[in-house]
This record gives structure tokens, C-alpha cells and sequence, in this order.
């Protein structure tokens, strides 16, 4: 009888010690729409950041990370799974998962990762003040900044192909500030927009052929998924393509002017971490992560011909890819 009561209140106390241990971890859910290279490397960016501050995954830390993999009733089902209560936040990388989640009103806080335009995308009313549990980061895309990169690098350009998706705010935020960049300038453009990856190469090469010299993709997690197939068909056809992101250019895109991908992760996680110790996310304002490196494929570089100008130096860092 008293190996029994002995076992019996060993048991009790392993359960209580486990119970304990399981209390003390934060628990975080990592929301991707669709997995590409600058939304992994925002995600890797995410947990550094995280284990930067003390919260290691496996120890104090426990990270429930999801990818709907390119399909909106994936990610729904996805975001709903995550407002169970259970999660001490939510990190929702890009602007559909984003909106996808905060859609849900939900009372676990959702901290956003590289939304180009919050406000636009209704995911709060103001940077400064977050009013849908909701508060991150924004990579507003320098649309301007960016053309007037790639006036800089190839100056005979005259009409620029755009192409996006308008289903993404972000993506029509950029190409409406883009547009009136080159109104302001005088500079031709003509557009067309997809609905969906497989429609990319369909488009690329009705834009081509209308005879355009230059192409701008948008932050467009739609054209992103093609973009190695619209870049060869482009480079093909002398023609350089300017993007928005450092990975797009990895995948053949000519050059951009953007932030790390990685740091912008990391830059979310110190955002999370104020709310994790105690800080209401009213009182964490979002905040926008400039744009300063130049990436440049150099492989599409040289199969364009293209010598880099000393005066891109100016602009920014620039770092060389894809060699």
C-alpha cells in the first residue's frame, strides 16, 4: 500500500512538474500564405529575432508555423485553427495572411510582417496608433525609388511593361504609386494584371510584344511564384526587369532597391517581444523598415550587357546575386 501511495504521489508531482514546464513556454503561430524565398527568410528572420531576445524554439519557446500553400480557403481554415486561445501571438507574414487574420477579430494579437500599406490593406486605422489587435512591420515599396533605379542603370528606356496582381492590395498600392511616378516624369507604361501564377507567362509575353523596354513587378506574392519564368523570358528578349524584393531578383529580376528580407523578420520578432512581456498592442505602434540595398542579379546583368553606373553606389549597399 505505501508503494503504491509513494508511486502515486510521484506521479503526481512529474505531471505537475511537466504541467509547469509546458506553462512557462510561449507559444507563437507563424502564419506564410505561400512559401517563397523572401517570405522563408522573413519567417527564418522571425525566429532569430525571437531566440535574439530568449525565446528559443524547443526550450522556452513552442512554434506552430503553417503555409496554405497559394490557397485562400487553406489559409482561412489556418488562421481560424490559430484563435483557438492558445497562442500567446501570431506572427502573419504579407498582407493576405495578415488580413485573413485580423478578419477574425480575434483576442490573440497578431503581429504582421511586411505589409506594404496597413492601413490601405484595413488592418488598422493609423501606424501610430493599432486599433485591431494588430501591430508589425511595413515594407512600404518605394515604388518611385526603384524606377528611378532602373532610369539610372539602362537611361534609354521609354515605356515600362507593369505587371500584377489586383487581388493584392499591396501589389495595387505599388503599381498606383509607380503610375504616378511616371506621370510625373513623363514616361510610357503599359499594364496588365493576372489572377493567378499560371498566367504569368501568358502576360510577360503579351506585354513584350506591345514593345515595351523595361518591366516593374510589384511585392506580389502572384507574380513571385512565375517570376523565374517571366525574368528568361524577359532577359531573352533584351529586356532588363526591376522588382521589389531582393529575392525576386535571386530569381532573375535585374535589380531593386529593398530592405533584407531576413531583417525585416527579425525587426517583426522585436515588435512581438514588447507585446510578449507585458506591452498592450495599442501602445506598439507598426513601424516601416526602409529600403537601402541595391541587389543586382549579375548573371542577367551580363546576359543583358548592362555595366553598372558609379552613381548606384549613392543609392544605396549594393549587394550582387545569382553569380
Amino acid at each position: 500500500m505505501k508503494k503504491i501511495l509513494v508511486l502515486s504521489l510521484a506521479l503526481v508531482l512529474v505531471l505537475l512538474c511537466t504541467a509547469g514546464a509546458m506553462a512557462d513556454k510561449t507559444k507563437v503561430g507563424i502564419i506564410l500564405m505561400i512559401e517563397n524565398g523572401a517570405f522563408l527568410d522573413m519567417k527564418d528572420g522571425i525566429i532569430s529575432g525571437l531566440a535574439a531576445n530568449g525565446y528559443v524554439e524547443g526550450d522556452n519557446l513552442e512554434i506552430d508555423y503553417k503555409n496554405a500553400q497559394g490557397d485562400a480557403t487553406n489559409l482561412a481554415t489556418i488562421c481560424q485553427a490559430m484563435d483557438d486561445g492558445t497562442y500567446d501571438v501570431v506572427f502573419t507574414v504579407a498582407t493576405p495572411a495578415t488580413q485573413s487574420f485580423v478578419s477574425l477579430e480575434s483576442e490573440t494579437p497578431c503581429i504582421f510582417c511586411s505589409v506594404a500599406a496597413p492601413v490601405a490593406a484595413g488592418v488598422m486605422s493609423a501606424l501610430d496608433t493599432p486599433d485591431m489587435n494588430a501591430t508589425g512591420t511595413s515594407n512600404a515599396v518605394p515604388a518611385g525609388d526603384i524606377l528611378k533605379l532602373g532610369l539610372t542603370i539602362t537611361p534609354n528606356v521609354k515605356t515600362f511593361g507593369l505587371l500584377y496582381c489586383t487581388s493584392e492590395i499591396n501589389a495595387v498600392n505599388a503599381m498606383n504609386n509607380a503610375k504616378a511616378y511616371l506621370d510625373e516624369i513623363g514616361y510610357k507604361y503599359v499594364e496588365t494584371t493576372v489572377s493567378s501564377s499560371a498566367e504569368v507567362q501568358t502576360a510577360t509575353q503579351a506585354l513584350l510584344e506591345k514593345g515595351i523596354d523595361a518591366m516593374f513587378i510589384a511585392n506580389d506574392a502572384t507574380v513571385q511564384a512565375a517570376v523565374d519564368v517571366l525574368a528568361e523570358l524577359c532577359t531573352e528578349e533584351g529586356i532588363p526587369t526591376y522588382a521589389c524584393s531582393a529575392t525576386t531578383v535571386l530569381s532573375g529580376c535585374l535589380a531593386t532597391l529593398a530592405m533584407s528580407d531576413t531583417y525585416i523578420g527579425e525587426q517583426t520578432a522585436e515588435i512581438a517581444v514588447r507585446v510578449l512581456k507585458g506591452a498592450k498592442v495599442s501602445e506598439v505602434p507598426a513601424i516601416v523598415v526602409p529600403a537601402n540595398i541595391v541587389s543586382v542579379n549579375e548573371r542577367t546583368m551580363e546576359a543583358l550587357g548592362i555595366t553598372l553606373p558609379d552613381s548606384i553606389g549613392e543609392i544605396g549597399e549594393i549587394q550582387f546575386l545569382g553569380k
